[in-house]
């Protein structure tokens, strides 16, 4: 099967939140069709790789398949959180942006779904031809 590499958000917008030195980051597909894509590669070890400079104990994910969403719960990633980083982010706003950029392999008839147009196939592509 063919398939092109793009960001996350071309799938999903995300919305974060923060309790303490918690992280919640929602991740809401924006065509019902491309859920089943970030389930299968929007995964705890992959979050958990993606943040792993942020050292997150433990990566902890939900799915809320009605809304084509899910919420990712990291744990230890805030500095102590909001009272006591030295952090300029120290709510963790950010970090559904980082998540958003996570590369997703998507397959090429799925594309007329996203929300705006990938980069060219040719430069981003797994080397397939569609």
């Amino acid at each position: 099967m063919s398939t092109v590499t793009v960001p996350l958000q071309y799938l999903a917008h995300g919305r974060t939140g923060d309790k303490g030195n918690r992280s919640n980051i929602s991740v809401i597909a924006w065509h019902p069709a491309l859920y089943g894509v970030i389930v299968e590669q929007v995964t705890e070890a992959a979050v958990a790789q993606l943040f792993a400079h942020r050292r997150p104990s433990p990566v902890s994910r939900y799915l809320l398949p009605r809304l084509h969403a899910m919420n990712i719960v990291l744990d230890d990633v805030l500095d102590g959180g909001v009272n006591d980083a030295l952090n300029l982010d120290s709510h963790g706003k950010a970090l559904s942006f980082l998540l958003l950029d996570l590369p997703i392999q998507l397959p090429l008839a799925l594309l007329p779904l996203l929300r705006r147009a990938p980069p060219s196939p040719d430069t981003h592509s797994n080397g397939d031809t569609p």
